[in-house]
């Protein structure tokens, strides 16, 4: 069965995905420290944002809204206060637009 990151999404395929290797861990390499505690609510943004710029092309405010949408869907941040996770979001069709760019 396939497994996503609950945090930002990512599909882990292969041990290595996993954080710290851990194959019944419910969160990627990225988005955990070396201690094994969830990164920030920022840190991991950023992340989405840096990886969602790298696919759509150099536009911050597309990959931040895209950013946010996604981890607004991802059953670790549901219920958590996370300011940088309330503003604007990407639409269901820019989404998937960004989703077809990644492959």
């Amino acid at each position: 069965m396939q497994k996503y990151c609950e945090a930002c999404g990512m599909p882990m395929n292969k041990k290595e995905d996993f954080a710290l290797e851990d194959e019944n861990s419910k969160f990627c390499l990225y988005c955990v420290n070396e201690d094994g505690s969830v990164k920030s609510c920022e840190d991991i943004f950023e992340g989405g944002v840096q990886f969602f710029m790298g696919a759509i092309g150099n536009d911050r405010q597309m990959a931040e809204k895209i950013t946010r949408k996604n981890m607004n869907m991802q059953p670790y941040w549901q219920g958590k206060d996370c300011a940088i996770l309330k503003g604007e979001t990407a639409t269901d069709e820019e989404f998937a637009e960004a989703l077809k760019k990644l492959g």
